[in-house]
């Protein structure tokens, strides 16, 4: 490809392309197919266009990559300014891998509204990889703000009895949070005058306002994760969602909290960060123990997936703020492979239930004996969601906990039992689906997974499979971003100690 191409924005627009064909089909069925092809082959283009970012992304290095600059509004000094550094890359090409694989996981599922459907799902990628892009503190809040709507029709339109309930719960937290940030982005204008992410990374803000904007920031960013107490809309929104909609809300929305993080938080307001460590101690450990406590009680399959969610991404915000090497590395994997084994566990559930009609835990048990490839495929994934070593969840939990043992012993203990429950309620959700008895005769003529089903989840096993056997290519790209991630942090605090030195 021409070196000047503006591959970003290829990336990012060219979902809206197949959006808008997929808006001129009519109604009729050859309509519908023609969305269904539209989306698929749309998002699979999308999906090879960002490999060239993979091939060509040159490691050692943390300077933005790929880098596109135009003056946007002009009379504020805010531009539309495109980017990807080590770890922005790696988010772009789970968005573009996990959209196709919603597009065929809603082939059959979804016969309402198919049209509307898939625009819905193409408007939500090119928002997603623009958020992970976006270079602008603007713009970035424009992509990150504008998920929600698309989101919130997934969930509204094409969810379940109390889909309207759920949604509404889901717009509400994540808006209500993300208001108080837009307020900080208005006020770091104010005081810098630009919304430049590259220069504002350059910029040092004094240490009272580091706090007060990391606060702001916090409340978004904690919301989206989520974090405890404010989970409490993801596992509504999960039961809800359709299964192509959990898939996207676990393996991408879920990371932008985390992504926000690294992105603002830390190297922008790394004073505040280092001030506030002991609250996301506090806040994370709890997450991790708690949820998966909670999830060893319920009785819906989704549910149960969707707490355990919360506690994985409890071990995210831990190795962020454990603000070493091995504990960023680690979270930075640890949402890559829970993207990849979330989205697979909620696929798991959405086989079963396009046969049965049902999440209820209960209501199955023995499938072994009719769905072989089925009960192997969902062992595969439970074995990765606990941390199984050769799968990618092991090397995420095992760098974070490396991380945290570094910095503070009792908490990586803690955060150590979240493993072993997290073992025991998936293993208890394994036992009692796939084996047993097979009782129910209305289970005794359930078919086995059919050839789109899995050519769905063949990606997702390799991928997993890959990162937890060889990590070294994931752990390169971010190797340099993450390394000056803690440079910046660790010479803010230097700076700190050497003025509360002369000041004594």
């Amino acid at each position: 490809m021409p070196a000047d191409l503006p591959i970003l924005s290829i990336i990012i627009f060219l979902p809206l392309v197949g959006a808008l064909f997929i808006a001129l089909q009519r109604q009729d069925d050859p309509g519908i197919r023609n969305a269904r092809n539209a989306a698929l082959w749309t998002t699979l283009f999308t999906f090879g266009l960002s490999l060239f970012l993979w091939f060509n992304f040159e490691t050692g290095t943390p300077k933005f990559q790929f880098v596109e600059k135009y003056s946007w509004i002009e009379s504020f000094n805010i531009f539309y300014h495109l980017g990807v550094d080590g770890i922005s890359v790696l988010f772009v090409l789970l968005s573009t891998l996990l959209t196709p694989i919603c597009v065929l996981a809603s082939w059959d599922a979804v016969r309402e509204r198919v049209k509307e459907y898939m625009v819905a799902f193409l408007v939500l990628e090119t928002l997603m990889i623009g958020m992970f892009c976006a270079l602008d503190m603007v713009l970035f809040y424009v992509f990150f703000e504008g998920v929600l709507i698309p989101m919130f029709l997934i969930i509204g339109v094409w969810g379940g009895q109390r889909r309207v309930y759920a949604a509404f719960k889901f717009f509400l937290y994540t808006l209500t949070g993300s208001v108080l940030m837009l307020i900080a982005i208005i006020f770091i204008y104010l005081q810098t005058g630009v919304t430049d992410i590259p220069t504002l990374l350059k910029t040092s803000l004094p240490r009272d306002l580091q706090l007060w904007l990391w606060i702001a920031f916090f409340a978004s960013f904690a919301v989206k994760i989520p974090m405890w107490p404010v989970h409490t809309w993801l596992p509504d929104a999960h039961v809800e969602a359709p299964t192509a909609g959990s898939v996207i809300l676990a393996g991408v929305l879920l990371k932008m909290g985390g992504y926000g993080f690294l992105r603002f938080s830390l190297p922008m307001m790394p004073l505040a960060s280092d001030f506030f460590t002991p609250l996301m101690f506090s806040l994370s450990v709890i997450a991790v123990i708690y949820t998966s406590l909670v999830a060893l009680a319920q009785v819906d399959m989704k549910k149960l997936i969707a707490y355990s969610s919360v506690a994985h991404m409890g071990f995210v915000t831990l190795g962020i703020y454990a603000l070493n090497t091995q504990g960023i590395q680690g979270a930075i994997y640890q949402m890559l492979s829970h993207g990849i084994v979330s989205a697979a566990l909620f696929l798991c559930v959405g086989v079963v239930y396009d046969r049965m009609h049902t999440r209820l835990i209960d209501r199955y048990g023995g499938l072994v004996e009719r769905m072989p490839v089925y009960a192997f495929t969902f062992m595969l994934f439970m074995l990765a969601s606990v941390g199984l070593p050769g799968t990618g969840g092991f090397i995420g939990e095992f760098l974070v906990l490396v991380g945290l043992f570094k910095v503070n012993t009792t908490v990586a203990v803690l955060a150590s039992l979240g493993v072993v429950l997290g073992a025991a309620y998936m293993l208890w959700l394994y036992r009692r689906v796939v084996f047993g008895r097979l009782a129910r005769e209305d289970l005794k003529s359930i078919p086995d997974m059919n050839i789109r089903e899995i050519a769905i989840f063949v990606p997702l096993i390799l991928l997993t499979l890959w990162m937890g056997i060889y990590p070294t290519p994931f752990l390169e790209i971010m190797d340099a971003s993450v390394a000056n991630l803690i440079n910046q942090y660790q010479s803010a605090l230097t700076v700190l100690d050497n003025v509360s030195i002369l000041g004594q």
